[in-house]
This record gives structure tokens, sequence and C-alpha cells, in this order.
């Protein structure tokens, strides 16, 4: 089962707060997933085709509790894509089209709302369950093991920005990308946008806002798992660079060793640049601390650093008068 079905398997069971959370919850199962056809004058019917059996029960629990509205139920599988989906049916019958004005979906005077109905979120239960509604209609969230990401797929740019907005009253950041461009201004309420979010802890907030606690929980886990594997790597990392770098420092000191001895010798050298120029040939690949503390008695790294700038001094006075 992927994360994002444990997910939606979570928020089917999350208990309502009212039926005003209930209506919320509906209007955004519809808005999301359904099409709604004009037949006449305040006659309507509804289509919705979902991938997801727990937004097809959902919908036909709440529109016979809320409004007594018959639906129909199809379940189909394409044997082509080897997906199967359910189509819901909302036909023209009497209650449908004041129904679909106390959702939201028409206005007062039953033209199509192409927002999000403010009056249905005036409590903090309700907005819970439109973001609810909204995620389970047309949600994805990827498995945090791997990456932090979660969408909303919606149609028609203010019902997106509306949803960015109702985001936030949530404390959650949330972005908007366009998926495809319009042809023309009729044709912008049509449009597919992706409400998204990147943040791990907006992901966490969000979850928890719409009550998928447990889910919540795993995404936190996943979080400060990688947290500690990304702070080992980075440890793992330095401590490369430094043994990189203590490696490259070494040959570029046995290099300047080399030139002494040709130049000068060894013996000729004072006592403790010959001491340093000695452990540096027995040791060639530690770092000028290690060094250092091999000597006995130990010496600091900045005495042996000093005595290998002597060294410097010495090689390149004596390639003057070569």
């Amino acid at each position: 089962m992927s994360f994002t079905a444990e997910v939606k398997n979570e928020l089917s069971r999350v208990v309502s707060a009212s039926k005003e959370a209930d209506l919320a919850q509906l209007s955004a199962l519809i808005r999301v997933t359904g099409t709604l056809s004009f037949h006449g004058t305040r006659s309507y019917s509804v289509r919705i085709v979902t991938e997801t059996g727990t937004v097809a029960r959902t919908v036909v629990a709440l529109s016979r509790q809320l409004f007594g509205l018959g639906t129909s139920i199809e379940y189909r599988r394409s044997i082509m894509h080897k997906k199967r989906n359910y189509l819901l049916e909302i036909s023209d019958q009497e209650a449908l089209g004041d129904a679909l004005a106390k959702l939201g979906i028409l206005t007062s005077d039953f033209g199509i709302n192409q927002g999000i109905p403010r009056e249905l979120l005036q409590t903090k239960q309700a907005r819970a369950a439109f973001l609810r509604g909204a995620f389970m209609a047309g949600g994805f969230v990827a498995d945090p093991r791997k990456d932090f990401h979660l969408e909303i797929a919606v149609t028609g740019e203010r019902f997106a920005q509306d949803l960015v907005v109702l985001l936030a009253t949530a404390g959650v950041t949330g972005r908007l990308n366009h998926r495809n461009k319009h042809t023309s201004q009729a044709e912008r309420t049509r449009e597919l946008y992706a409400v998204y979010l990147k943040s791990s802890d907006d992901i966490i907030a969000f979850l928890r806002f719409i009550g998928a606690q447990n889910m919540a929980k795993v995404v936190f886990a996943a979080r400060q798992m990688k947290y500690v594997r990304n702070n080992v790597n980075r440890g793992v990392n330095a401590e490369v660079a430094n043994q990189r770098r203590s490696s490259n420092a070494a040959a570029s000191q046995l290099s300047l060793i080399d030139r002494a001895d040709q130049l000068i010798g060894l013996g000729k050298l004072p006592p403790a640049v010959q001491e340093f120029c000695r452990v540096r040939r027995e040791n060639p690949e530690v770092s000028l601390a290690a060094l250092g503390e091999s000597l006995v008695p130990s010496v600091s790294k900045s005495a042996m650093y000093h005595r290998l700038l002597r060294l410097e001094e010495i090689v390149r006075k004596a390639e003057k008068f070569q």
C-alpha cells in the first residue's frame, strides 16, 4: 500500500466533529472530483470518478445522510491500464439543487461558485474537514523516507488560490503550480493546479490538522532519521576531507624535505628541524598534530608548524645561493 493510501485510510476513520464539518468535507470531495452538469432551469446532475474507495464511500454516505440524495456507484476496472475506479452518479432529483447551494458549489442565484464558500468554514473543525476532503479527493503525499512532498490537484485558479489561503489559516504554507496553460479566459476555471507543500514542518502540521495524527508521526520519525543520517554523512565527509588535506600537505612536506637533503643535507639542519624531517619521513600520512604527539616529549601542532616554516625558510635561502 502506498503512503498516500495509508494516509487516506486513516482520514476515512476520522470521526466527524459536527454537521458543519460534514458539509465542508462533502463540499470539498465534490468540488475536487466531481463534474457538474446542467439540464435546464435548476436541473442538475453530478458525476464523480475516483480511484479511491474511501472517497466513493464517503461521498455516498454523506450525500445520503445530509440530503437524502440517491447516489449510484459503479465499480470499474481497466484491463488496459490495470487500474480500477469508481463512477458515482448523483442524478437530477428534487433535492439536488438546494444541496449544491448549501454545499457552496452553487451560489445563491444558482450560478457556479468559483472559489471556496466561506460560509462553510466558520469553525476550525469545518476548515479541517474541508482540507481533509480536498486531500482525500485529489491529494498525494510522497513516502517521507524518500522525499518530502505533498500536493492536492484541483481545477480552477480561484479555487486553488482560496485553498492556499485556507492552508494559511492552519499555519501551513502552500504554493501553486500551474499544470496547464489556458487558451482563453473562459477556460480558466478548467485549468489544473497543484497546491503543494515541500517543507516537512508544513506536511506534519497539515496531516495533524486534518486528522492524520498517526501518519504525521511517521513523517516526523522519518525526518528525524534523515537528520541523524545527514549529520553522520556530514561528519564522515568532513573527516574524509580532512584526511585528504592532511595527505596532500604531508606530500608537500616530504618533497620539501627531499629538497633540503639535496641542497644542504639533513645533518646540517637545526636539531628541532632535523627531528621534524625524521618523524615526517617515518609517518608520511598523519597530520601535524598527530606528528607532534608521536614525539617524546610531545610537541604541539603550533610548534611543529613553526619547524616546518623554518625548514621552508632554510630551503628558500639555499636555493638563492645555488
